[in-house]
């Protein structure tokens, strides 16, 4: 394999996007040690599995796009593999069913892991990757793509926040609490966030190609508003969590992620060119996990 080839591969798995994925688990596992429950090789086994996803989903979205028609040489954004013709289809769906083995395979290990010989609780996370795993897949690839229809946002809010930290939570702690909800409002809002950056980036595009997300149905100005009621949101279902179980001020630590996201925020209403607005999806992704990092160390210090 040539340089370039390897170099085309890179692109095409967006680790830019692997911060995001991994907020949610880490949220999970802080909530964890700081309940008094934490095995690192949990963690460690977790965190694979979310990565092969996420790539597994990023190369999804690059073949699904492709083929429907949403990265045409009308796309504004960064251009795709597929889309260039620098990888093949046929060379992208292998690629897709070897990060899906990889993901079974990882989740398996941890499920073996956490649960032993539990087999109910297997079976019950089992089928949670596997639609995971489904959900991946069938965002932007198949014959009807959610994402073309405008769900890509609650799936986005159900898998990368209430998902991703309640069951990293509970392959650590064994069990359920509500205390978990507003961590997890809070991952899954700024992840469909970062979503909402892209859609509103790629808006002309999206309507051009058939895929109806929220931008292309409310349009640029309300996507907007949209933007700052994820952020807003989010921000408050921490605030609201942190004074419900103040334990002492190195609990505010997260405020320090908060300007950043309000750069977002503005930028998304400033910035009007796919390559002024680009940037800000790295940006917010980075943000959020700085802002899971600082709630983490400030809740187990």
């Amino acid at each position: 394999m040539t340089n370039s080839k390897i170099k085309h591969w890179l692109q095409a798995f967006r680790f830019r996007t692997l911060p995001l994925a991994l907020s949610s688990i880490l949220m999970g596992n802080f909530l964890a040690k700081w309940q008094g429950s934490f095995e690192w090789s949990i963690l460690g086994l977790a965190v694979s599995t979310t990565i092969f996803l996420q790539i597994l989903s990023n190369l999804a979205n690059d073949y699904g796009d492709s083929i429907h028609g949403a990265d045409s040489e009308d796309r504004e954004g960064p251009s795709r593999a597929v889309q260039t013709g620098a990888i093949s289809k046929r060379q992208m769906k292998t690629a897709m069913i070897v990060f899906a083995v990889l993901s079974l395979i990882s989740g398996l290990l941890l499920l073996a892991t956490a649960f032993a010989d539990q087999w109910l609780m297997i079976f019950t996370f089992l089928v949670l990757g596997l639609l995971a795993i489904y959900a991946a897949i069938t965002y932007t690839a198949g014959k009807n793509p959610y994402g073309y229809r405008g769900l890509g946002d609650i799936s986005v809010l159900i898998f990368f926040g209430l998902v991703g930290v309640f069951g990293s939570y509970y392959l650590q702690t064994k069990s359920l609490d509500w205390i978990v909800l507003l961590p997890a409002l809070s991952c899954g809002l700024l992840a469909t966030g970062v979503l909402n950056v892209n859609n509103i980036r790629d808006i002309e595009s999206d309507e051009n190609a058939g895929k109806i997300s929220i931008p292309v149905r409310i349009g640029r100005d309300k996507a907007v508003i949209y933007h700052f009621c994820l952020l807003g949101l989010a921000m408050i279902a921490s605030l609201v969590f942190t004074l419900l179980n103040f334990t002492s001020w190195t609990s505010f630590l997260f405020l320090l992620a908060f300007p950043f996201f309000i750069k977002n925020g503005w930028a998304v209403k400033t910035k009007t060119t796919a390559s002024a607005l680009d940037p800000y999806l790295k940006q917010l992704a980075l943000t959020t996990l700085l802002f899971v990092l600082l709630l983490g160390v400030g809740l187990v210090w």
